[in-house]
């Protein structure tokens, strides 16, 4: 059956702001730029969970290629540096969406008349199918796998649509209401020869994710995986939506906020004291956006006649930030060293 169109970007009034994925040309990456564990963001919004070989996940630099010539520059890869096989195996790349943002995107998504469309440029050194999976997380779960195959070291583009369903549900809050999974290789503890492709269906648990993989990503030292121009839009696909890199990083730090000490003038005036005595001083730090939730807020710095930072009256739109004596010493001289690896970090990802 046909799907009927709903209005097209050009005519919504989303348009110039289409795209429900943030940083989906991997040009943010607050965090750093290369990583070896898991749980990491290589990029901002793109968490890398593995079990099985060593990975160095990163934000890579494009300089040729058919996602460069769309202007792309950068990507979130994945490479691993030692071989390991076994059905407890998992290579994951994961962007999670506010169900806020979905309730309110403009997608009826209880209808199977109106639907979303995710697009992405995709490469891989091992040739093979591969597969995606959207999850939704409120109400009774559900999820789509879609299907896919890849010519070894080739871009390919990737698009495809998702109906609506009567089953899905996105609460009007700020938790998490969709994920992408982008799965370089699931062992078959996490895959089923019966998942159904194409389709919502309720979340059946860790075998949910795909097929089983014929390929094994993780038996091959120096496998890569990569992907950039992730887009996701209500309706059919259009060109992807680039932005100004202080459009997405404002986006980004809804979630994600860390401030170096040689960033000047930003880091020393975040900490401008309001009050200090000879054992304490002390005081706020507003945050440029306001934060996706309560943040977690910690620190890595280095002080003068200090024991070391601490925080207090942490809301979404800042925190009270201290510093407390050395022992008798006046804290009157204290301050945070204007240096590259003092950094304050706050943290409200989903």
């Amino acid at each position: 059956m046909a799907l009927s169109k709903i209005l097209p970007a050009s005519q919504s009034q989303f348009a110039g702001a289409r795209n429900l994925v943030i940083n989906g040309a991997a040009i943010c990456s607050q965090r750093g730029a290369s990583f070896t564990s898991s749980g990491v963001f290589p990029v901002d919004r793109f968490k890398m969970d593995k079990n099985g070989a060593n990975i160095t996940s990163t934000q890579n630099a494009l300089t040729s290629g058919e996602p460069y010539d769309e202007g792309f520059r950068f990507s979130a890869k994945m490479a691993t540096t030692s071989t390991d096989s076994n059905s407890a195996n998992y290579y994951l790349l994961r962007h999670r969406i506010e169900a806020q943002n979905l309730a309110s995107c403009g997608w009826n998504y209880t209808s199977s008349s109106s639907y979303i469309t995710l697009s992405s440029w995709i490469k891989s050194s091992i040739a093979g199918t591969y597969y995606i999976l959207i999850r939704t997380k409120d109400g009774t779960g559900q999820s789509y796998v879609h299907e896919y195959t890849l010519a070894a070291n080739t871009w390919k583009k990737i698009s495809f649509s998702m109906q609506g369903n009567s089953n899905i549900t996105f609460n009007m809050d700020n938790g998490e209401g969709l994920e992408i999974t982008f799965s370089p290789y699931l062992g078959t503890d996490f895959t089923s020869s019966s998942t159904t492709l194409n389709a919502w269906g309720a979340w059946n648990g860790s075998t949910g994710y795909g097929k089983d993989y014929a390929h094994d990503f993780g038996a091959t030292s120096g496998s890569t995986f990569e992907i950039t121009g992730v887009q996701l839009e209500v309706g059919d696909a259009t060109p992807f939506e680039h932005e100004d890199y202080t459009t997405t990083l404002t986006k980004c730090r809804r979630y994600f906020l860390r401030y170096y000490g040689n960033e000047s003038p930003n880091f020393p005036r975040w900490f401008n004291p309001a009050y200090a005595n000879d054992c304490y001083m002390g005081g706020n730090f507003s945050f440029p956006v306001q934060m996706r939730a309560t943040p977690s807020v910690s620190a890595s710095v280095t002080y003068q006649n200090s024991d070391g930072l601490g925080t207090g009256d942490v809301s979404r739109e800042g925190v009270n930030l201290y510093v407390l004596s050395t022992g008798a010493a006046t804290i009157s001289g204290a301050y945070i060293t204007n240096n590259s690896s003092d950094h304050v970090t706050v943290d409200a990802e989903l």
